[in-house]
Parts: structure tokens; C-alpha cells; sequence
């Protein structure tokens, strides 16, 4: 791999491990604790990720348990998970705090299918403004360093591999991710 692609592959490979992370989010009936990887709770006065004040765990496949490390963290969680966006009503007892994923509805998951198609167009769209970002700098190398025509063609050609290997890569992803989101 040439030194001068190394560092636009790197920022793919960082555009994959986003979407993975954006897939993670997404809900596919079951319970996945990841959809709380961007709560923040107020922890006295600070926003802190809800993974650092409670032990998360998945004892069922459709019910998280949240267990705050202070009882009195209780509400704020609550209130956390209330205005966030994962659309689940918290119950707790006092003590734990219990998300139940409701079972999917036909609609729902298209909807959840074509959320899916779009963060992967969107990684799409990242990966060609990075391999245009190569090119660019590419043409620029020629004006400044002593690099023939012919290697900058080479470069050019390389970055445009490493792009179809990346977009085959997103492809794939998001039609695995819509397959799990699809299975009743």
C-alpha cells in the first residue's frame, strides 16, 4: 500500500467503524444495549454516558435492566431515557430500571429498513468525498513534487480500488443490517 494512500484509507476505515456504530443504534426487536451508547444522564451537574452510573444488562432477549450504581440515580436515568429518542417507556421498582422492546411491526421495520439504506448511502456518500479529497491532492503533488504523470495516474486508480473495496464493504452492511431488522 502506497505511504500517500495510507492515510485516506485510514479515514474509510473510520467511516466503516461510524456506520457500524450507527447500525448498533438501531433497534432490530431485540434488545441491544447499544441503543444507549448516546444517552448522557445528569450525574451532579454533569452530562455523563449512562454506561459509566449504572450496569447495563440484557437477562431476556427483548428487556433491558438498568441498575444504577446510586439509588438516587434512579430518576435521572429515567428522565435520561424518557427524552431520548430510542422511543421506550422506563419502569423501575425503586431500584432497577427496565426497558421491554416491544415486538416490531411490519411498518415499523421498513421504516428501520429504509433508516438503514440511508446511514448507508450517507457512508457512501463520506467514502467518494474522501477518494475525492485523494484525487485532489493527487493533482496538487504534481504541481509541488517530481512525480510523473503516470504515478499520479496510478495513485488516482489506487484510491479509486480502495473506494469500490469500501463501498462493497457498506453494501454489505447494510444488507445484513436490513436482513436482522427484517426478521420477524
Amino acid at each position: 500500500m502506497n505511504e500517500k494512500l495510507k492515510q485516506y484509507e485510514e479515514k474509510m476505515q473510520k467511516t466503516m467503524g461510524n456506520l457500524s456504530d450507527e447500525f448498533g443504534s438501531i433497534r432490530a426487536g431485540r434488545a441491544n444495549p447499544h441503543v444507549l451508547d448516546r444517552i448522557r444522564v445528569d450525574y451532579y451537574g454533569t452530562p455523563t454516558p449512562l454506561q459509566q452510573v449504572a450496569n447495563i444488562a440484557v437477562p431476556e432477549p427483548r428487556l433491558i435492566t438498568i441498575s444504577p450504581w446510586e439509588p438516587n440515580m434512579v430518576k435521572e436515568i429515567e428522565r435520561a431515557i424518557q427524552t431520548s429518542d430510542i422511543g421506550i417507556n422506563p419502569s423501575n421498582d425503586g431500584k432497577v430500571i427496565r426497558l421491554t422492546f416491544p415486538e416490531l411491526t411490519e411498518e415499523r421495520r421498513k421504516e428501520l429498513a429504509k433508516e438503514v439504506k440511508k446511514k448507508g448511502e450517507a457512508a457512501k456518500v463520506a467514502l467518494r468525498n474522501i477518494r475525492r479529497d485523494a484525487i485532489d491532492h493527487f493533482k496538487k503533488l504534481s504541481k509541488t513534487e517530481d512525480i510523473s504523470e503516470d504515478q499520479i495516474k496510478d495513485l488516482e486508480d489506487e484510491a479509486q480500488k480502495l473506494t469500490d473495496k469500501f463501498v462493497a464493504d457498506v453494501d454489505k452492511a447494510v444488507e445484513e443490517k436490513t436482513k436482522e431488522v427484517m426478521t420477524v
